[in-house]
């Protein structure tokens, strides 16, 4: 079984007995390490730095690997030889990336046929009609992207602004209709809901407990091994399914908590 650490003062005393037992920290990208889309700040940088002097580091999100270039690595500060112990996990893990020999190296699942792309782009138009909601009269960059293995959806579009995403859906309520409107209509795929205003649609199966699954086979350690940190580990948050696979998990409420936790587990 999975065990929850505490996100009160409790974890602050408990890092200390806990640092040793983890092999590899894992972390949500969006509302966890960054805001959502958001670079990655000049501390957390710094303080993930550290973290890759002695630990692997596994980081997973619906995003595609260009946006981690953009968001999360070129802001990283740490020796180019500390890239060995990070893996970075897009598209919630149906592609791969390590760091080998100067480049970063993905290994991908098998992307979705045309076909299938023009069925999951139909699906998402009818289903956001049928739930009732009209196309918003402002939207910022396309609201459908494509990820090869993954189809996203964007209410607002993909570079809407942080500050307007937050109040579109902070219930998730809205996404969650869409949801259930797509689920009749593509009932051999799965669609689950993304960062602050995306859906993520895959094949069945593919979410945060399938990519970190890889990482524990691909370093051969088991679950125990591992800690989990993320921002919506709560009930169908996109979190949740990292509190599956046995491995400790740490809710956080966004970038600052995580990095007050990193500071304390790495005085430890």
């Amino acid at each position: 079984m999975c065990a929850l650490i505490s996100s009160d003062s409790s974890l602050i005393s408990g890092a200390q007995n806990k640092v040793k037992k983890y092999d590899v920290v894992a972390f949500d990208l969006d509302g966890t390490l960054t805001p959502s889309k958001s670079p990655l700040q000049p501390e957390m940088a710094t303080i993930l730095g550290r973290l890759l002097l002695h630990h692997k580091v596994a980081v997973i999100s619906g995003a595609a690997f260009p946006q981690f270039q953009t968001q999360f690595l070129i802001h990283l500060n740490c020796p180019p030889e500390s890239l060995k112990n990070l893996i970075i996990l897009p598209t919630n893990g149906s592609n791969v990336c390590v760091y080998e020999n100067s480049t970063w190296d993905c290994k991908q699942d098998k992307p979705f046929s045309v076909a299938e792309k023009q069925q999951i782009k139909g699906a998402l138009e009818q289903a956001f009609a049928a739930a009732g909601f009209a196309v918003p009269e402002k939207t910022y960059g396309p609201a459908i992207e494509d990820r090869a293995t993954q189809i996203t959806f964007s209410a607002l579009g993909q570079e809407a602004p942080l500050e307007i995403k937050k109040s579109w859906d902070p219930d998730h309520a809205k996404r969650q209709k869409i949801v259930d409107a797509l689920k009749p209509l593509l009932p051999e795929f799965s669609a689950r809901i993304g960062g602050a205003t995306s859906i993520d649609i895959t094949r069945v199966g593919i979410d945060k407990a399938y990519g970190l699954k890889k990482v524990l086979a691909s370093l051969k350690i088991t679950p125990e091994k591992m800690l989990y940190i993320g921002d919506e580990l709560f009930p169908d948050g996109n979190d949740a399914p990292a509190t599956t696979i046995g491995a400790d998990w740490l809710p956080v409420t966004g970038p600052e908590e995580t990095a007050t936790f990193l500071a304390t587990f790495l005085s430890a």
